[in-house]
């Protein structure tokens, strides 16, 4: 090997010789030497020549076929392999030959086949005991994938020590987009910008990537992010994944290993479910290794795959012909203890090739019983610095990082060349990893309790407050009483970052180590506001009351106190919910905790909402804004502003409530409160509709839904379909109207909004009104009122009972649904229902003749609006004063002008179901005039 050759030179050279015989001997005697060398010479667009070669240089480098060549003195063509590039971390040579398992590889080689043939793929799991082989047969189909021209990417699920983008989800992210798992946030970026400007995401999908990447979120994105549920979050990143999975399909054919989701969190299993649908259209193929006892594929993780096939591979221990081969490679001598070894290992490689490599000065000591004692006769053979490290690495976990190491071992230049010459460990991308979890196992059970305590204590002060979740696991396997205080940071600081399911993990393992009273009661808090996030409102009045139970003094009390009130108000019980308010108002009010009666008298004024105390509801939430302002918190005041809205809509004032709404709105988004933003950006349209504003009410809907769809916010995205299709109605555009409607029926039948469902009947019957269906109307307007009345009348009796006694023929029932619907007014309700009620009691006075009564209808509806005047009651009271005037027959010049100006602002306004009875009545035409839509 003279200097100056090139590997392309040399390769070729070796495999050229006219000797296969000397060719392989070429090839193995200098498999070190030339593995070791490619760090120095290889370059690449450099060709290398047949499979032994490629199957070497594979071990440190990417390669890619590129065609076949005839060689002189070989019988079939050669081919030919691109080198692509080094890796990051050099492999270490592996010495475990492959032995057996040719029917599990012959299984693989034909879907690997079967996919480059039709394009698409299938998943595979492979299922065994520890150390049964499923790693050493997933790298040998990664080889067969290679040689096929695969690309391949892999990661591990861990058991513990899992840090920042280190989950299998995020790993495998990471390799689809080229990033080592140390890459720095300015490569993450710059990977996200790459592949945005490719067709592979979308601009909707940079919130996700960007999550999936742990990269902050800009202002813009964090409120996007914030209207999210949790669910629609979820989805999204699996969205994204299976994107990049079908992008890179589309390059080139895909292999994906993932090891070990025996240990794989829901999370995880639900990524997987939607990587092995992708997987099935695309040519790629998804492999999963489980241990048996354990498997998490159940049978609703395998329905959700929707078709998508899955093969199970269940390996069987080494047949004794096989386990006699796989020793033979492995030791230098044969003899009884080697036959002792093959007995002991019952046909497990892992157990058999650790033997092989306990065999030496030790034999003669007899062959150990157990994984356990072997790893531990191993161990006791290493020297005492490569002992410290070895056994400190695992109380990092499976997966260590060298300097992780030599600050445990305090040897800053440690070399773990003897764990790596034993087979013990094995490089892994920035870091290194087990030959075997068992080995890790083995090791960590070898530790004195005082020693892995101190390890563990070590490795907390080294991950510290920058790894909030690996900092409380060492705290807590050092036996820390500040472990628990830990996993409570780390669970609020997994929410902040929407990552709910694992804040609620960290929140009850906080829970279940909490010494202290005042400890247990901040971790149900915690645990009982994230249940109630997540919409889990039993469960987290569950939580919240056992924080009561246990806090210590009054000031532990207010949390639990106005969580529990947060649930009761959910369930309807207002009463309870009040008496929770009060008590914890005592205590806050006494102890001058500011922020904490801001968010109480935010709560209470929304109870109030629906209880129709409307002055209440709006002094409470001035309290609460002024509180919050006091308290400097943008978050609790745009609450109180969205707050203050509600209130105002709920009385009337609705030009105010608007005015809060928008100011809510505008600074959500300034902050980035997306929820908040979008909850109240659909209550727009509503407020618009009213200030008789159909376009602009249709506009803030649309724009609305569009929002809440994007966040799956499923009730801003029912209240804007309602606001959409009476805008569409008042526009005269029936079939839109109905269009959007049949949307929100759906959403409330999904979701369970019953409380909307009296509201969406009336909106249908009026659409029956514009077909002549008035009985139909009627039969849905009495279904209407059921269920008004057991959901709570405040909110929509009054106006179902108003536009029941307008569709109704029969004189009792008309009677007595607008004698009950004046009466629930009188007790309170929110003001659609006085809008509504009243403009029905004018059509129903007119189709009577009943011209009295029109103007008490009328009157009604000026006095309801005097605090401050809506272009709704002005024009609906003037139109029934101007056509009760008509229909008497004594119009005078001043009612002709009123008939016209209402029509020249019905016009302009584009209020055109309102614009046929003015017509009819400009003309003196006799027939019906009355009709709010024709």
């Amino acid at each position: 090997e003279e200097k100056g050759t090139t590997l392309a030179e040399e390769l070729a050279g070796a495999a050229g010789n006219d000797s296969d015989a000397h060719r392989e001997y070429t090839v193995t005697g200098h498999s070190v030497n030339l593995a070791s060398r490619l760090q120095d010479t290889a370059k690449a667009g450099e060709t290398l020549i047949s499979d032994s070669l490629y199957r070497l240089v594979s071990e440190c480098a990417d390669c890619a076929p590129v065609g076949e060549i005839e060689v002189k003195g070989f019988e079939n063509a050669v081919p030919v392999w691109q080198l692509l590039g080094l890796r990051a971390e050099p492999g270490h040579a592996r010495s475990t030959p492959f032995i057996g398992r040719e029917r599990e590889k012959r299984q693989f080689m034909a879907l690997a086949e079967a996919c480059l043939e039709s394009g698409s793929g299938q998943s595979l799991l492979v299922r065994g005991e520890a150390g049964i082989g499923k790693t050493r047969l997933l790298e040998e189909f990664t080889a067969t994938a290679k040689a096929n021209g695969m690309a391949t990417f892999k990661a591990l699920v861990l058991d513990f020590g899992v840090g920042k983008g280190q989950d299998a989800v995020r790993s495998l992210v990471r390799d689809f987009l080229a990033l080592t798992p140390g890459s720095g946030k300015a490569d993450r970026a710059a990977a996200v910008e790459e592949v945005l400007q490719t067709d592979t995401l979308s601009s909707d999908d940079r919130v996700f990537i960007n999550d999936l990447l742990d990269l902050p979120q800009p202002v813009e994105l964090r409120s996007l992010y914030d209207a999210m549920d949790n669910q629609t979050r979820n989805a999204g990143k699996q969205e994204v994944v299976a994107k990049l999975v079908q992008d890179l399909s589309e390059q080139r054919p895909v292999l994906i290993t993932v090891e070990d989701i025996h240990w794989a969190e829901t999370l995880i299993l639900g990524h997987l479910a939607r990587i092995a649908s992708v997987v099935a259209d695309c040519p790629a193929i998804l492999v999963m290794t489980s241990r048996l006892e354990g498997d998490p594929l159940n049978q609703a993780w395998r329905a959700s795959l929707r078709g998508s096939p899955l093969t199970t591979i269940d390996l069987q221990p080494l047949r004794a012909t096989e386990a006699e081969e796989l020793a033979q490679n492995l030791a230098e001598a044969g003899g009884q203890f080697v036959q002792e070894c093959i007995t002991r290992a019952e046909g497990n490689p892992l157990f058999l090739e650790q033997l092989l490599h306990h065999i030496g000065e030790e034999a003669e000591a007899g062959v150990p019983a157990s994984i356990q004692s072997l790893v531990q006769t191993r161990l006791d053979r290493l020297e005492g610095v490569d002992r410290r490290a070895f056994q400190a690495a695992s109380v990092i976990g499976q997966r260590f990082r060298l300097d992780v190491i030599r600050h445990l071992i305090e040897d800053p230049n440690y070399d773990p060349k003897q764990l790596l010459d034993d087979n013990l460990v094995r490089p892994e991308a920035d870091g290194f990893l087990f030959a075997h979890a068992l080995i890790r196992e083995g090791v960590y059970g070898s530790l004195l309790t005082g020693q892995r305590q101190d390890l563990h204590r070590r490795a907390a002060a080294w991950f510290g407050p920058e790894e909030p979740e690996l900092l409380a696991e060492h705290l807590e396997c050092a036996g820390d009483p500040q472990a628990s205080g830990a996993y409570l940071r780390a669970a609020e600081a997994k929410a902040a970052d929407y990552h709910i399911e694992r804040a609620l993990a960290l929140a009850e393992r906080a829970r279940a180590l909490a010494g202290d009273p005042k400890e247990i009661a901040a971790a149900a808090c915690c645990h009982g506001q994230l249940l109630h996030d997540r919409g889990a409102t039993e469960e987290s009045m569950s939580a919240y009351r056992e924080a009561l139970d246990i806090a210590p003094g009054e000031l532990g009390q207010v949390q639990a106190l106005t969580g529990l009130a947060a649930g009761l108000r959910i369930k309807d019980d207002y009463s309870g919910a009040l008496d929770a308010l009060a008590k914890a108002q005592d205590i806050a009010e006494r102890h001058g905790l500011t922020t904490e009666l801001a968010g109480i008298h935010h709560l209470r004024g929304n109870i109030y909402f629906p209880l129709a105390r409307h002055r209440d509801c709006l002094g409470e939430h001035e309290k609460a804004l002024s509180l919050a302002k006091q308290s400097e918190s943008r978050a609790l005041e745009v609450q109180a502003l969205g707050g203050l809205a509600d209130g105002h809509y709920a009385q009337g004032t609705l030009v105010s409530a608007r005015q809060f709404f928008s100011r809510s709105v505008e600074l959500a988004q300034e902050i980035g409160l997306g929820r908040v933003e979008v909850a109240n950006s659909s209550m727009l349209g509503h407020v618009a509709g009213f200030l008789l504003e159909p376009r602009t009410a249709v506009e803030c809907a649309l724009e609305a839904i569009d929002k809440a769809s994007r966040v799956g916010h499923a009730r801003a995205e029912s209240v804007a379909h309602r606001a959409a299709a009476h805008g569409y109605l008042e526009l005269g555009q029936f079939e839109e109207s109905r269009h959007y409607l049949e949307c929100d029926k759906a959403i409330v039948a999904a979701m369970g909004f019953y409380r909307f469902k009296p509201i969406d009947l009336s909106l249908e019957a009026l659409l029956l009104f514009a077909e002549g269906e008035r009985q139909e109307a009627a039969k849905l307007l009495r279904e209407a009122l059921v269920i008004s009345r057991e959901t709570g009348e405040s909110f929509s009796g009054p106006w179902v009972l108003g536009e029941l006694a307008y569709a109704t023929d029969d004189p009792q029932e008309r009677m007595e649904a607008l004698a009950e619907g004046e009466r629930l007014l009188e007790k309170g309700a929110v003001s659609h229902n006085t809008l509504w009620f009243h403009r029905f009691g004018i059509e129903v006075s007119l189709r009577l003749e009943d011209w009295a009564a029109v103007e008490k209808h009328a009157v009604a509806l000026e006095t309801f609006a005097k605090a401050e005047p809506l272009p709704w009651t002005r024009f609906f009271a003037t139109r029934g004063r101007a056509l009760a005037e008509v229909g008497r027959g004594v119009a005078s010049p001043e009612t002709r002008e009123s008939l016209r100006n209402l029509h020249r602002e019905a016009t302009e306004r584009g209020l055109n179901s309102c614009l046929p009875t003015l017509v009819a009545a400009m003309a003196d035409e006799t027939r019906d005039p009355h009709a709010i839509v024709t």
